[in-house]
């Protein structure tokens, strides 16, 4: 008996998971670049993982026909972009590499172990560093100086440096090169 009751149980509970009514459609794009600097040669390995899941529904839920026609629902798209650097892997909500101009020369902001880092394109030379902060701020750091920097809705760079000896704060910004 008791086996029995646990058979039906089981079945009634597998047969919810199976009667899903979804469509599923997922795509991986895997980019593999390799950086040489003065510090010798990187490996970045990015993974965007795009997941796009639609619900099937009936048109009429209600009505007493045996035959409804279907309808689909909303689609929900969900983006994970895996970047592995060196050995370590962490997961970034949108990758914001690429080409920037800002007081007429040209930047590149490239994946790092941690966060970003901005390099000369034509010397490969590091000249700073962008680590996030917990409110999706970064900390701009290079030799000179320390900013706060956020990316705008066009994707520019916007940073806010406190002057000391002028007791303000300064905005500046890297524009993002569109190709």
């Amino acid at each position: 008996m008791k086996r029995s009751i646990l058979s039906l149980i089981i079945l009634f509970f597998s047969a919810g998971i199976y009667a899903q009514n979804t469509n599923v459609q997922s795509e991986v794009k895997t980019t593999v670049r390799t950086i040489k600097d003065s510090e010798g040669e990187k490996k970045i390995v990015k993974t965007e993982e795009l997941e796009k899941v639609q619900d099937v529904e009936l048109k009429d839920a209600n009505s007493k026909s045996l035959n409804k026609e279907m309808q689909l629902g909303p689609t929900q798209v969900v983006s994970k972009v895996k970047v592995t650097v060196d050995g370590i892997t962490r997961y970034v909500d949108v990758d914001r590499s690429a080409y920037y101009t800002y007081k007429g020369q040209k930047y590149q902001v490239l994946l790092d172990k941690v966060g970003y880092t901005i390099i000369n394109p034509d010397t490969k030379k590091q000249l700073a560093v962008l680590r996030e902060t917990s409110n999706n701020t970064y900390i701009v750091k290079n030799k000179n100086k320390i900013s706060i920097g956020h990316f705008d809705t066009n994707g520019d760079l916007i940073m806010e440096t406190y002057d000391e000896k002028a007791d303000t704060v300064t905005f500046e910004k890297a524009e993002i090169i569109r190709n």
